[in-house]
């Protein structure tokens, strides 16, 4: 028996939920240090540009699918694509698609990291602030296990209520959370001595950049593609949930702002607070777990702002594994006709099973390399998601909607226009087809270039 589409209670359920989906780990710990690298400023205008002309035009196709299909990303494939193609739609749809599954088997074990440093920072323990408590917390497979399982837990059991009973109320709570706390930081951060340095350090547009303005023009639009997580469904199911009252084009306004603001708030944060202990801005892990904590550790009451800072980025990492577990426990749903109650179950052990070798690689099997000298296989599974499937699936899904075979251009512009609300032009699908499809190809190609 097929099970009943739930659906969200309100608009800003939707918004929020997507915005969760979109805002993560990225955000705080890759955004603010490329911004810096490439010219402050004008890379966050170069950035924002991108995002309007090509990340929300891709995002709105990702939403047009779900609600159209009222289904997870396999099964829109194969519910709209042309009855009279021969080609197989949803079949690389599957493969996309398990670009979730990869995702939550590392996303699970950072936000388990996150989970131990703050218990670290709320019980004030000391020990935070030396170098080897990160060390000694990669070293240790007993201690990174308990702490995914806790966040894996945190994730099942909120979604094991239904999107309105649990996911939605839940989210509301967490992003209003998460804002707030943003808020407290920024303000915490400008008291800050020299604070103002690091604004500037961070906005001020530098034009004299020691990086050519192809390869900072590069790294916006990537940024602008790959912040919302597009090409794997876990977008398309937040657009499934939702009903036809409203026009897209707005609720996609309004995803790609609050997704930017958390950047944006992030730098305002981190390059004040760095720099005005004169403490080096680091990108990724390194930034989080050893270079924030030093920080921290020079202020007053340390342990109330590294235990706020590692809240909100608990919540932001909880948010996204909400989103995607989400779309793992619709999958099963959806396919197989399961109940909520054992999809969730499923997914749960079979995530908790292989989020181990993503553990396993920072001790255990640290002497499997598998992209060169001090990989992991963290950086294995985020190399396939990131720079594979997230870009091809995001081209794939494109060519799909605007394609005669697939979806078509009519159906595509008639769902994302239904309802009332701004509307996207109809003029926009040669736009789409010899520019967004070539962009993202072309990125694609680069990405794997430089990793090579």
């Amino acid at each position: 028996m097929e099970n009943q589409r739930e659906h969200f209670a309100s608009r800003i359920g939707f918004i929020l939920m997507t915005a969760g989906c979109a805002i993560g780990l990225g955000n705080v710990w890759r955004f603010p240090f490329i911004t810096g690298k490439y010219g402050g400023g004008l890379f966050v205008l170069l950035y924002l540009v991108c995002l309007v002309l090509f990340g929300l035009p891709v995002l709105l196709m990702e939403l047009s699918l779900g609600r159209a299909a009222q289904s997870t990303y396999p099964g829109a494939f194969r519910k709209l694509a042309n009855k009279e193609s021969r080609f197989k739609w949803h079949i690389p749809a599957y493969v996309l698609f398990s670009g979730n599954l990869i995702l939550l088997m590392f996303y699970t074990v950072i936000t388990g990291w996150l989970l131990n440093y703050t218990t670290a920072f709320v019980s004030m323990s000391n020990a935070v602030w030396e170098e080897g408590f990160f060390f000694g917390m990669m070293a240790s497979p007993g201690r990174q296990t308990v702490y995914m399982l806790i966040s894996l837990l945190m994730t099942l059991f909120i979604c094991l209520g239904g999107v309105q009973k649990t996911i939605e109320k839940s989210v509301k709570v967490m992003m209003g959370g998460l804002l707030l706390l943003l808020l407290v930081l920024i303000g915490k951060a400008f008291t800050l001595d020299g604070a103002m340095k690091g604004v500037s350090f961070f906005l001020t547009p530098k034009t004299h950049s020691e990086y050519g303005y192809f390869e900072i023009l590069h790294a916006a639009m990537s940024q602008a593609f790959f912040t919302l997580s597009l090409g794997i469904g876990s977008v398309a199911i937040c657009g499934s949930y939702i009903n036809k009252e409203h026009s897209l084009f707005k609720e996609g306004l309004w995803i790609v702002l609050l997704d930017t603001f958390v950047a944006v708030a992030s730098g305002l944060i981190i390059f004040p607070s760095c720099i005005s202990f004169g403490v080096e801005p680091g990108a990724g892990p390194s930034l989080i777990f050893q270079t924030l904590p030093r920080v921290f550790h020079s202020m007053p009451l340390g342990f109330l702002w590294g235990g706020l800072f590692f809240v909100f980025l608990v919540v932001a990492a909880l948010s996204t594994l909400i989103a995607v577990f989400e779309n793992l426990v619709a999958f099963g749903m959806d396919e197989w006709a399961w109940s909520r109650k054992k999809s969730c179950w499923i997914f749960g052990i079979i995530l908790a099973l292989l989020s181990l070798p993503c553990i396993f690689g920072f001790n255990i099997w640290s002497s499997f390399q598998p992209l060169g000298e001090k990989s992991t296989i963290l950086d294995l599974e985020d190399f396939i998601v990131s720079a594979n499937l997230l870009p091809l699936g995001a081209a794939y899904m494109t060519f799909f909607c605007i394609s005669k075979s697939g979806w078509g251009k009519e159906n595509f512009f008639a769902e994302v226009n239904c309802g009332k609300g701004m509307k996207l032009p109809y003029r926009m699908y040669n736009y789409i087809k010899f520019v967004i499809v070539p962009v993202i190809l072309l990125l694609w190609v680069i990405g794997i270039w430089n990793v090579f």
